[in-house]
């Protein structure tokens, strides 16, 4: 069961109760006499319920970053907030868009349901709108015909690894972000899977070119050798968009890093 879910549960639950107790049992207990627990629990946690649950699917909603595909942007145990509106008002556990907004634009990073289990949350970069035509070769991106703007900054140390790697920085749409490659790895980490539109891909040895289709995106992690993303699962689909995340708000082993990102 999905937290969005047990916490709608939650919601009704206690909802109900409150209710209950509001228009019948209050009136039938003598003054002195104290709430049965159950009433009492639901009465006390229904407003907090209610707050979290409305801050939580229309607003923003917080996550942890798992792992280093977001490196050097996100690291490993960052809690971010996402938030939950700005690509469009959706209803609760089922996600459904009800409220159009703003579309995911080349260079947002967004959290969405992985197209493979949608019961996972990933997090990576939107390379590719619908309709754009993305090639990776020789680990250079390139979007619509036109090599995606690099310029070299100093090498990266990850402390998890122990390890250098190449440290660029990326302009999409005028956005800028630092990405990693590591010279001796693969320019595709993976073999490619089967996945709806693959059709629009065609691989080559080390690269790759998509033609992204209507209602969908092409999402790549800034740790570029280090990331299972578009290039091997496909292309995101509109409805799994959770949403976009925007701000770093803790992380025990780097407090500095608060508010370090957006």
């Amino acid at each position: 069961m999905s937290f969005a879910l047990f916490l709608l549960i939650l919601l009704v639950v206690s909802g109900l109760v409150w209710l209950l107790d509001a228009r019948v049992l209050r009136t039938r207990r003598a003054q002195d006499a104290k709430e049965p627990w159950w009433v009492e629990y639901s009465v006390s946690f229904f407003p907090v319920i209610l707050i979290v649950f409305v801050l939580r699917s229309f607003l923003v909603e917080p996550f942890k970053i798992p792992s280093g595909s977001m490196i050097p942007t996100l690291l490993v145990g960052d809690f971010i907030l996402v938030n939950k509106f700005t690509y469009g008002i959706r209803l609760p556990v089922i996600n459904r868009k009800i409220i159009e907004l703003n579309l995911p634009r080349r260079g947002d990073v967004m959290v969405f349901r992985y197209p493979v289990e949608t019961s996972l949350d990933y997090i990576k970069r939107v390379v590719g709108v619908p309709g754009d035509r993305i090639e990776y070769r020789n680990k250079r991106l390139t979007v619509n015909g036109q090599p995606v703007a690099l310029r070299p900054l100093d090498d990266y140390l990850s402390r998890e690894r122990m390890q250098y790697s190449r440290q660029y920085m990326e302009s999409l749409d005028g956005a800028e972000h630092a990405i990693l490659v590591e010279d001796d790895a693969p320019a595709l980490m993976q073999p490619p899977q089967s996945f709806p539109h693959s059709a629009n891909c065609h691989y080559n040895t080390g690269s790759l070119a998509c033609t992204v289709p209507a209602g969908h995106y092409f999402m790549m992690g800034d740790n570029r050798d280090n990331s299972s993303d578009s290039r091997v699962w496909g292309f995101v689909p509109e409805e799994n968009i959770v949403g976009k995340a925007f701000f770093i708000w803790l992380n025990l082993n780097e407090l500095g890093r608060f508010g370090s990102f957006r």
